[in-house]
């Protein structure tokens, strides 16, 4: 899997406010397709304008249930021969605790396959972490553990919203309560307003601006690249919409970031919609 460049994945980690309580017992051989997709618009007073689009997703297996935990098997939801052959960290083995972090349970072969990756791109093992541009930005990724974090940016949170529960952000410089918006058998619909926390943005900002400078080939600083951008005024708000069944587990979540930044040269504004899904493929036998 190659990292990619975008202001969206950094306000993309969401910390849930409130508890699991109604989980529905996880069987060996349940599957679920979860999906990731984020558009972004952009337009600035230079009259310059843009649009991205991009799309992940994974296949989540339950492949053993025990006292503290599930074992789970992640794998890309379809990809060509190439796409396997750079994508190197899936299929992948986690256990996922009770409580805690989750963890690799197959690390030694994921450093083999990631070798083998090196390998055939005839990449140097000093390439890794390192950032190259060919039709996009790219980062040469060589660590077993950037599976945890491609499996949290997936993570929908904690079951059971209830109105009036703080939601957390990472992104946001505040919580706020849920508010349901929708209700019936099938499940409801919570919705929250955040605030975006500048100095997140101003950094994301920053650590692309390092980004560009290393596939260009020159030299800039995290800190020099955080003076350059000081002067500029950012506001924004994320709006949050939350889709839970009715048993409480929630299946969609959609974030949609509105950001608004001057600077001397005028004024950037943009929106991100990142829409989350996790659906259920198949129901393990119990």
């Amino acid at each position: 899997m190659i990292r990619r460049l975008t202001l969206a994945a950094a306000l993309v980690p969401a910390l849930t406010g409130f508890a699991d309580t109604a989980a529905i017992p996880v069987r060996i051989g349940d599957v679920h397709e979860i999906t990731r997709i984020v558009d972004r618009t952009q337009q600035a007073d230079s009259g310059m304008t843009g649009e991205s689009h991009d799309r992940d997703a994974l296949i989540e297996r339950v492949t053993g249930v025990r006292d503290d935990g599930v074992e789970l098997e992640y794998d890309l939801s379809s990809a060509t021969p190439r796409e396997r052959e750079i994508a190197w960290q899936f299929p992948a083995r986690v256990f996922k605790p009770k409580s805690g972090p989750s963890r690799l349970l197959d690390v030694a072969h994921l450093r083999a396959r990631a070798d083998r990756y090196l390998k055939r791109a005839k990449l140097p093992r000093s390439a890794c972490g390192h950032w190259y541009f060919t039709w996009t930005a790219f980062r040469v990724e060589c660590d077993p553990q950037m599976v945890i974090r491609a499996i949290d940016a997936l993570d929908l949170g904690p079951a059971d919203p209830t109105e009036g529960a703080l939601y957390r952000d990472a992104a946001a410089s505040a919580p706020a309560p849920l508010k349901r918006v929708a209700g019936g058998p099938d499940g409801a619909t919570f919705t929250v307003d955040l605030p975006v926390d500048p100095e997140q943005v101003r950094r994301a900002r920053a650590e692309a601006d390092v980004v560009v400078a290393e596939v260009s080939r020159k030299t800039l600083t995290l800190d020099d690249a955080l003076r350059a951008r000081s002067g500029e005024r950012i506001t924004g708000t994320m709006s949050i919409t939350i889709d839970a069944d009715a048993a409480g587990q929630i299946r969609r979540r959609t974030k949609v970031v509105r950001l608004e930044i001057g600077a001397a040269n005028g004024v950037e504004r943009s929106t991100t919609t990142e829409t989350i899904e996790r659906r259920l493929v198949t129901r393990g036998k119990g």
